[in-house]
């Protein structure tokens, strides 16, 4: 984000997403200086691609989309805020979760999948609840049990088969999810085609919405219990009860003893970033050996409100308007 006249204006670069994007691909497409797929992720082609422009308009060129440039490719139309940023704090955290889980910006991260990479046989839709951990089944049982009529005409010949695996073991379902997958953890056809068409339902993705809710109570009350208390705050609490589950009391222990070494003396912006950094690094190193360095940089990157995760650039402020305000009821 930039400031004009004190205001923050939107600023699209490699690892933005979302239907600003897709225009911004679009437009460039026109011009002959894109050829890449309107994929809605600014990704390197489409960076490189703002770059020929810019240099063509004698524009500075950082391969950013900030108000001069989209001036330049839309005259006459001011360079918009990207949509998320006007949603409830509710859907800015799960989009932003979303996007980390899925490496994919809404709708389509709601219909998230992969294999069985980690251990939990198939992870599906925008919080990536998957078969091992057992949260992805009541998805998939509520679906079949208020809309059987969907899920009949969708799966077709593979209803039963689809339904028969709801009911078996965690075992066999682990099992079956194996089956259906290569050594490389990619979902072979039809299942790969079928799921993700379940995930794109709307009437799917509205269970989806209201799983993720009880996990955004979770966030509130993790917010309260370590007594942070911005929208960033609650982004980070989120992303915990979706990654990680929760905060157990050992780690508990070790945060309070962090946070009571704390200079309480600073700003309360200061003092809050302090404290969701202590949380981020602690739930990390308490995450398996594998995956510490990932949660952490995952994780801090919503602590100080900008970061890299998986190639990405987030600007939590820019991209889904998040920040150290209070949050919102």
């Amino acid at each position: 984000m930039t400031l004009n006249g004190g205001k923050a204006m939107a600023c699209y670069q490699r690892g933005s997403m979302g239907k600003e994007v897709e225009q911004l691909q679009q437009q460039l497409k026109v011009l002959g200086l894109y050829n890449g797929p309107i994929d809605a992720n600014y990704g390197g082609g489409t960076e490189a691609a703002v770059k020929i422009f810019q240099r063509k308009s004698a524009l500075a060129v950082d391969g950013n989309t900030g108000a001069a440039t989209w001036a330049k490719l839309f005259p006459e139309s001011q360079i918009p805020e990207p949509a998320v940023v006007s949603q409830h704090i509710a859907d800015r955290c799960l989009a932003l979760t979303g996007s980390f889980e899925t490496d994919s910006p809404p709708p389509e991260c709601f219909a998230g999948l992969t294999g069985d990479f980690d251990g939990q046989g198939i992870s599906l839709g925008v919080c990536q609840w998957n078969l091992g951990q057992g949260s992805l089944q009541p998805l998939l049982q509520e679906m079949d049990r208020d809309h059987p009529d969907i899920v009949t005409d969708l799966f077709h010949s593979y209803a039963d088969e689809f339904r028969r695996m709801l009911e078996a073991t965690r075992e066999a379902q682990l099992s079956w999810a194996q089956s259906v997958q290569n050594a490389h953890h990619v979902i072979a056809e039809p299942w790969l085609g079928l799921l993700k068409a379940l995930a794109r339902r709307p009437e799917f993705q509205a269970i989806e919405t209201a799983h993720a809710g009880r996990l955004l109570q979770t966030a509130r009350t993790l917010c309260a219990d370590y007594s942070v208390h911005s929208e960033r705050a609650l982004a980070l609490m989120f992303d915990i009860a979706v990654q990680n589950g929760s905060i157990d009391n050992l780690i508990r222990a070790q945060i309070e003893r962090d946070f009571a070494a704390l200079n309480h003396a600073q700003p309360a912006e200061t003092l809050e970033v302090a404290r969701l950094q202590i949380v981020a690094n602690r739930r990390a190193a308490a995450s398996r050996p594998a995956y510490i360095n990932d949660v952490r940089n995952r994780k801090l990157t919503i602590a100080n409100g900008q970061g890299v995760v998986h190639g990405r650039r987030y600007d939590l402020a820019g991209q889904y308007g998040i920040t150290l305000a209070p949050m919102p009821n």
